[in-house]
């Protein structure tokens, strides 16, 4: 039984997020602020965690306990699930390592389906490599079963949403994805400007590995596609 840890300081939500999840056969605890959760994690930690940003009167606490989490963990899933919609907490959560950010307006089964997603991504970073989930683009080499991206055999260090991106890019080399085949391809509901910032993030990731990294390119008005070295 996956066990699902929810922060959330609003005590009503977090129960009727707790009732859901539990019918969905999840073992399910409740944390309402920051350091409540950080004891509990230095014991046993989640298979996954669903953090509001604003826990009582921290305003910035899901974003210190994601930080906290990701210490402990590199692959742990973490979800943001808040009210504030905002471009630069979105960016902002993406960027300290969260794999998905979603607002509470969206509705229960859609968030059963996301919870779903990253579990079997996770199920799938611990199966067996064979050799037909390999597609090999010259230096980038892309495992899609445990959905894993390397760079000069180098494993990049990729949320899911920025590997779904990728693997969107390369499908045809040269072929111009827009920025909404893209956001529809890694299965997240975003505007433009958060979408070039997954990009941006990309970009840098692979720099970091290669500084002469330079396989995505922008297509003014269109764009991004992905250049064969």
């Amino acid at each position: 039984m996956k066990k699902i840890a929810i922060i959330e300081d609003e005590k009503a939500i977090r129960e009727n997020y707790t009732e859901m999840l539990t019918k969905q056969g999840y073992q399910v605890s409740g944390y309402a602020s920051r350091p409540e959760a950080e004891i509990a994690f230095n014991d046993t930690l989640p298979d996954l965690a669903i953090i509001d940003i604003g826990l009582g009167d921290e305003i910035d606490g899901g974003f210190a306990l994601c930080q906290t989490l990701r210490s402990l963990s590199k692959t742990l899933p973490i979800i943001f699930l808040t009210a504030r919609d905002s471009e630069i907490d979105t960016v902002c959560g993406l960027r300290m390592g969260a794999d998905d950010y979603l607002t509470k307006d969206i509705s229960l089964p859609h968030l059963a389906a996301r919870i779903a997603a990253l579990f079997r991504r996770m199920e799938a970073l611990e199966a067996p490599i064979l050799e037909e989930n390999i597609i090999t683009r010259g230096k980038l080499k892309i495992d899609n079963k445990r959905m894993q991206v390397f760079w000069l055999n180098t494993l990049l260090d990729l949320t899911v949403t920025e590997f779904w991106m990728v693997h969107s890019l390369t499908q045809r080399l040269g072929h111009v994805k827009s920025r909404n085949e893209l956001m529809n391809d890694a299965k997240i509901y975003v505007d433009d400007s958060t979408i070039t910032s997954h990009v941006k993030r990309i970009r840098k990731k692979f720099i970091k590995l290669d500084p002469e990294f330079d396989c995505i390119d922008t297509v003014y008005g269109m764009g991004y596609r992905w250049e064969q070295v």
